[in-house]
């Protein structure tokens, strides 16, 4: 009758012991799940939140991060037959994304994908619209009934450039005036020989 007792009170604290066991095993397993779940929701508002910091407030809508690209492009911008100066300080480096540098009046440099031409003009206080150019000083250039406001990417007249993302040796021509198909090839010309800056 001992030896009975005995046996059934083992098999009672096996079975407890095993059951103890068994529960702890159970809230490690719970614990361990709590704990990645919080890892992976403090990991992903940690990158939420370097991505809002790294974008900084001077950036266009839709950009790219900065410095995930580094394109080059010539331009001119010819008024009446004049070739409006970017060179002097007052239109370089008005902003990160894109910008005139060096000294340098021809060659734009985009340092973020998806930032448009129309952006850059924004940065210089100049307007820029389909059908007019509007200087710093308040002059207009609008379309009318004698004069044009006319746009060429790498030769190929476009209705417009404001949504325009330029690609690494792009050649962009704004004009406005009444030139007639020679005088624009010449203009298109001078934008050809422009030397692109590919520093910076």
């Amino acid at each position: 009758m001992g030896k009975k007792s005995r046996e059934e009170r083992e098999q009672k604290r096996e079975s407890y012991a095993e059951k103890r066991t068994r529960e702890k095993r159970k809230f490690t397993l719970i614990a361990g799940g709590v704990i990645a779940g919080v890892v992976i929701v403090i990991g992903i508002t940690g990158y939420m939140f370097y991505q809002n910091t790294y974008t900084a407030p001077d950036a266009p809508p839709g950009a790219g991060t900065l410095g995930d690209e580094h394109e080059h492009a010539a331009i001119k911008v010819i008024i009446f037959k004049d070739e409006f100066d970017f060179s002097s300080p007052a239109f370089q480096v008005k902003n990160r994304y894109i910008h005139f540098e060096n000294s340098n009046g021809d060659t734009i440099h985009r340092h973020a994908s998806g930032v448009p031409l129309g952006f850059l003009f924004n940065t210089l206080n100049i307007g820029l619209t389909d059908e007019c150019y509007i200087f710093p000083d308040k002059r207009e250039f609008c379309n009318n009934d004698d004069y044009s406001l006319k746009f060429y990417v790498n030769h190929q007249k476009v209705p417009s450039i404001l949504d325009f993302v330029l690609k690494d040796g792009d050649r962009i021509l704004i004009s406005y005036g009444n030139e007639n198909g020679t005088q624009i090839e010449e203009q298109l010309a001078r934008v050809d020989s422009v030397a692109i800056e590919r520093s910076g």
